[in-house]
């Protein structure tokens, strides 16, 4: 294999949790008023959760603070993750495949630490993924690369040594803009092969043939 480290984003590629977040999302928008907007969810997910605050506010035109829709989001998101997060297809075997090797691995993603150990929680992952970098950590939000450059220091691996997995272009880019290579893994809650059209070449269908191309 010719990278030294795996860098895992989280919800909607090892954990189908993107349908947990619009329910959390839309319910959260309902509560102050307003008509949630698919296509404005579609577009935002994978930024960063203070990223989110702020466009969701400005999109709906909202009293409450950036601060405040975040947290109500990160409560019934904390609700939601036990009853309703599972491991995407293929996410278990290449799991469980990395950490057999003792291969450098770590989660790069958008959620909170608390979210982040909600989740590796419910899934059982506590021991396999134990380097897990949060956008809170770092001073901006995917799509920019603050939080994979976080993962590559922590895992002591050079960027360039390193591929990332994602599952939505705003992730990609934050991978690509870290030097790291990115396989991408579409998930159909929010996207599609197409819309990784000039992000990257590397589109697999799922974890299932991520893992076949490890090998």
């Amino acid at each position: 294999m010719e990278f030294e480290a795996i860098v895992f984003d989280m919800d909607g590629l090892l954990v189908d949790s993107e349908p947990v977040w619009q329910r959390a999302e839309h319910a959260l928008v309902r509560e102050h008023g307003a008509t949630p907007d698919e296509a404005f969810h579609r577009e935002i997910t994978g930024v960063g959760i203070l990223e989110w605050g702020e466009a969701t506010r400005a999109h709906y035109g909202l009293a409450a603070s950036a601060g405040a829709l975040r947290e109500g989001l990160l409560e019934g998101m904390l609700r939601l993750i036990p009853q309703l997060v599972r491991p995407q297809p293929g996410a278990q075997e290449l799991v469980e495949w990395v950490a057999a090797r003792a291969l450098p691995r770590a989660i790069a993603s958008s959620s909170h630490l608390n979210l982040i150990e909600a989740t590796v929680e419910a899934v059982g992952w506590r021991e396999q993924l134990a380097v897990r970098c949060s956008a809170e950590e770092v001073p901006r939000g995917k799509p920019a690369p603050d939080v994979y450059l976080l993962a590559a220091e922590r895992l002591g691996v050079d960027p360039a040594r390193c591929l990332a997995l994602e599952d939505s272009p705003t992730g990609a880019r934050a991978a690509l803009a870290a030097g790291m290579t990115c396989w991408a893994v579409p998930d159909p809650a929010h996207t599609s092969a197409e819309a990784f059209a000039g992000v990257t070449p590397h589109v697999h269908a799922d974890l299932h043939t991520v893992l076949a191309a490890i090998r």
